[in-house]
């Protein structure tokens, strides 16, 4: 006879609500038809803010786990969650011109994004090697979708050819690479498999072995030199409302789930994973940058970039355990997860803007699209400046103290020589941040349309821009709560 226990379902209230919501959704769109489309804007909008106020009613800063242990409820992943919604949220405002226009803005687009944001909620909560892979899936298919919903698009359909094979595959390795670690420690369970793994179980040679196919898993999701190679054409050819998503919010879920696996799980083997983050995140930062000179494309410009940022981003969680001294621990990891979130403030921002100057028929892309914005509009060629220094690294916005912040974490480390390399090279991406200012301020304009967008977009992009300048010069208050959300993160380790 099989004993069922009933799972606490408290700690999972903000996914059980996403869930009913999207299913309510489905089901509202199917009557409500092709006049109110409206409507499914703003279920989704009203959902995303529903997850917010449960995410932050039920924070107590205790780590609870449900579901056998699958599913942990910690400060570290509702202060992840907190960063999350406004991110779709905000996407979901800079879109809804932009989709309408081409007769994107259907109710299994907005189903879609609530089906995405469920998967990465699943994933930043993950504290079990199947719940990872659950969630992972949830928003990889939801994306796989999303790309491909132009139909009529050829550019669309090959991307999203593209990021299913590739995705597929990267899968498949990920699974592999968990399937060798159960093997040899005999637990799924992230926590007790570190746990293990420190009493001395687990065949060694095997345990490496599947720590490189897990982490050629993770450097996919990332979008991390060499399996970056889906960044550029995903990005330049999905839909730019698509690009914004996929460019921000799915970061903050892979940096949880990488902090979870590496640290929680593989403390332990942290000499050979450091080893691995360390070429990835030099190959990425060299690769990214210099790649991105050669683009034309503002959108594939920013996938190089984003290549990149997440080089900066590894550079932090490789610094955290360094020759087995965990000293440095809650200064690395903090620093990444800043650097995660500061990111995502500056990617929604740029994609904003290319959908600002977007209109029916026209995708403002290429970086000549924007020449003379000055001219047509001073405010956000502002706002346009302020995120490409911020992205550049310029003090004293957001970018600059968030790689500020990942480097003293990498010197602190010992790491020196790697902080030069880092530095070294942001000095050559600056060239083409600097390019799109150039571009705005010193260049006649060759399109002098009068730029037409929704008042609230307009309105949240200066916010968001603002937010970038805000941040740098009172950088305190994200940073002290990620400290300690990842302090709360290590004692439950």
């Amino acid at each position: 006879m099989i004993n069922f226990v009933m799972p606490d379902l408290y700690p999972a209230s903000a996914e059980i609500f996403i869930l009913v919501m999207a299913c309510v959704l489905l089901l509202v769109d199917l009557f409500a038809g092709k006049g109110r489309r409206w409507l499914a804007y703003l279920m989704a909008q009203l959902t995303l803010a529903g997850c917010f106020g449960i995410t932050f009613i039920t924070m107590d800063g205790q780590g609870v786990t449900t579901f056998s242990n699958m599913f942990v409820d910690d400060l570290f992943a509702d202060f992840l969650k907190l960063a999350l919604y406004p991110a779709v949220a905000i996407m979901l405002v800079y879109s809804r011109a932009y989709l309408a226009a081409r007769n994107l803005d259907r109710g299994e687009f907005y189903l879609l994004v609530l089906f995405a944001t469920l998967g990465m909620m699943v994933m930043i909560s993950a504290s079990h090697f199947v719940t990872v892979y659950l969630g992972l899936e949830l928003l990889a298919l939801s994306m796989y979708a999303l790309v491909a919903i132009d139909r009529d698009s050829v550019r669309a359909t090959e991307a999203a050819m593209k990021y299913f094979v590739l995705g597929s595959m990267a899968s498949g390795l990920l699974l592999y690479g968990m399937s060798m670690v159960y093997g040899a420690v005999g637990t799924l369970e992230i926590a007790e498999m570190g746990q293990r793994i420190a009493l001395g179980g687990g065949n060694k040679t095997v345990l490496v072995f599947g720590l490189v196919f897990v982490i050629a898993g993770l450097a996919f999701k990332l979008g991390v030199v060499p399996f970056h190679m889906w960044i550029p054409d995903v990005y330049h050819g999905a839909p730019t409302a698509v690009t914004l998503l996929l460019g921000s919010a799915p970061k903050l879920a892979a940096f949880a789930i990488t902090l979870r696996v590496l640290v929680t799980g593989l403390a332990e083997l942290a000499e050979h994973w450091q080893v691995m983050l360390m070429i990835l995140a030099a190959l990425s930062i060299a690769l990214g940058n210099l790649a991105a000179i050669a683009q034309r494309n503002l959108k594939r410009m920013l996938a190089y970039s984003a290549i990149s940022h997440m080089g900066f981003m590894l550079l932090g969680v490789l610094s955290g355990i360094v020759g087995g001294d965990p000293r440095f621990t809650l200064n690395a990891y903090s620093s990444a997860m800043f650097y995660a979130i500061a990111y995502v403030l500056m990617s929604l921002g740029a994609f904003g803007m290319i959908l600002l100057l977007s209109r029916a028929g026209f995708e403002a892309e290429d970086i000549d699209d924007f020449k003379g914005l000055n001219r047509r509009s001073p405010w956000f060629a502002a706002i346009m400046m302020i995120l490409m220094f911020s992205m550049a690294g310029v003090p004293f916005f957001v970018g600059f103290f968030a790689k500020f912040a990942v480097l003293q974490a990498v010197v602190a480390a010992n790491q020196v020589w790697l902080a030069v390399f880092a530095v070294l090279f942001s000095l050559v991406g600056a060239f083409y941040y600097l390019r799109v200012v150039k571009v705005m301020y010193f260049d006649a304009p060759t399109d002098t349309a009068p730029i037409e967008a929704p008042r609230d977009m307009r309105i949240l992009l200066s916010i968001n821009g603002l937010a970038v300048a805000f941040v740098g010069l009172l950088p305190e208050g994200v940073l002290k709560y990620s400290i300690y959300a990842t302090y709360t993160f290590l004692l439950g380790s």
